[in-house]
């Protein structure tokens, strides 16, 4: 794993993020605005409600486009794909010792970690653990009960 610190995001991530900043650009801005622009025409300001309401908005609204510009210009783009190894972007099937059913997950950046997806952070615990480990390892990590075990089953 090299040691680059920025964010890893699938290709599927990209595109949902591309198209939610385009709506908070348009349509969420215009409607922002338009509520600013109808709480000034209430009067003073320094007791209208809505006006603050509708200001504290835009804040949030400037504050998630910059955060997700700042994602698309600073991450890494990784395919699905199939490699030997566990990497971000491989899902990975393990078994964890002392369980009969193997789990499926996929190792993503934290913007994409889901664990009801089975999606895992490559920074989480158990993603850390995995990476690197080939097919057959048994790999562990420490958790709040102490030290759990994972054999890697298959690498997809």
């Amino acid at each position: 794993m090299d040691d680059h610190q920025g964010e890893y995001i699938t290709e599927e991530k990209r595109k949902a993020l591309e198209i939610e900043l385009k709506e908070l650009q348009t349509t969420r801005r215009k409607e922002v605005l338009d509520s600013l622009e109808f709480a000034k025409s209430l009067g003073d300001l320094s007791e209208n409600a809505e006006y603050h309401q509708a200001r504290e908005e835009q804040g949030k609204l400037e504050e998630r486009i910059s955060k997700i510009e700042r994602i698309l210009k600073e991450s890494i783009i990784v395919k699905t794909h199939h490699s030997t190894k566990v990497e971000v972007g491989s899902t990975v099937i393990v078994k964890k010792a002392g369980e009969k059913e193997p789990k499926r997950y996929q190792i993503v950046g934290s913007e994409e970690a889901n664990m009801s997806q089975g999606k895992i952070s490559n920074r989480s615990p158990i993603g850390t653990a995995l990476l690197g480990h080939k097919k057959g390892d048994k790999t562990s990590f420490q958790s709040p009960n102490g030290a759990i075990e994972y054999t890697i089953v298959e690498i997809e």
